[in-house]
């Protein structure tokens, strides 16, 4: 359970608002981000801890959509048991709509739909018994919860992208869930090195979809599909310890090694492999514990090209 459980519900319903219109560019979330901080400061039961902070994130990694903030908003409501707590939730609310960062006419009429819903018959004698009665017996709100994939999330951010895209259809893909983070986990590493030179060409996204298909027996779609998610992913900065690390843990020595095959092959793609893209592989052998003998190795297998060395 949170630590300061009516501040984490205010501060998703304060996200689900701002992704009203189905766009959240990195100055609004660093905007939101200060405006939970300041709010913090102003007393102990709006302070987040790391953790927390930590699990806000998946609120911030894709649009809330209503059926979502409906369900959001309930649970807000039920945790603000004084006028005091009403009080400085409508304040925050308010803050969100006077903050700096402009609001459009859609996230405008969302947060007033919000200050609306947690004012409507909360003092009521009848809604204060149910609100006890669910407490009590821990009942929260219907509606899509994307909290019962945060271990997901924590873990493998490539995988939940592609559960949440997915649903129960990513059974399709065959393959059980150990092997389907191996799977993503893989299409980081390979999005990584197509990504060193900050963009992605045509022949290094064909490349990576090849490899999944190949290694993996998947299909044009499937493959397509884990690239598509693993790029998209990479390019918002995937977590480059947890990402090596959970690889590493997850696969054999002798299948870490091969690997290195399939991310020189995304360096190559383009027919030359840069010195930025040999670092980069070289510092992922590294993080996922493999000795720099490997890398060497796997080097020594490219093709040589006359005239050319490597």
């Amino acid at each position: 359970m949170a630590k300061h459980p009516l501040a984490m519900a205010l501060a998703k319903v304060i996200i689900a608002a701002a992704w009203a219109d189905g766009e959240l560019s990195l100055d609004e979330v660093n905007d939101l981000k200060r405006l939970l901080a300041e709010l913090g400061q102003t007393g102990g039961q709006f302070a987040l801890t790391a953790d927390e902070w930590a699990e806000l994130e998946i609120y911030l990694h894709s649009p809330v959509e209503a059926a979502e903030r409906a369900r959001l908003i309930a649970d807000l409501r039920d945790l603000i048991i004084t006028p005091g707590q009403q009080r400085l939730v409508l304040q925050a609310i308010e803050r969100l709509l006077i903050a700096d960062r402009v609001l459009t006419p859609v996230e405008r009429e969302v947060a007033q739909e919000i200050q609306h819903a947690l004012t409507q018959d909360s003092q009521s004698l009848l809604f204060q018994i149910g609100r006890a009665f669910r407490l009590a017996l821990g009942i929260r709100a219907g509606g899509p919860n994307r909290e019962d994939l945060l271990p997901e999330f924590m873990r493998n951010r490539i995988y939940y992208a592609l559960q949440m895209r997915l649903g129960r259809h990513i059974d399709e893909f065959g393959l059980d869930r150990d092997e389907l983070h191996v799977l993503t986990l893989a299409g980081g590493l390979l999005a990584r090195v197509a990504y060193v030179d900050k963009q992605v060409t045509p022949a290094e996204h064909d490349r990576i979809v090849a490899i999944l298909k190949e290694w993996w027996q998947l299909d044009d779609t499937q493959a397509a599909l884990v690239a598509e998610v693993a790029l998209d992913e990479s390019a918002a900065s995937l977590d480059f310890f947890r990402l090596t690390k959970s690889f590493a843990d997850a696969t054999t020595v002798e299948r870490r090694q091969r690997f290195l095959d399939a991310l020189f092959a995304v360096a190559l793609a383009d027919g030359e492999l840069s010195g930025a893209e040999s670092a980069e592989i070289s510092r992922i052998t590294a993080a996922i514990n493999l000795p720099h003998d490997s890398f060497v190795a796997a080097r020594l297998r490219l093709p040589r090209r006359p005239g050319k060395r490597l």
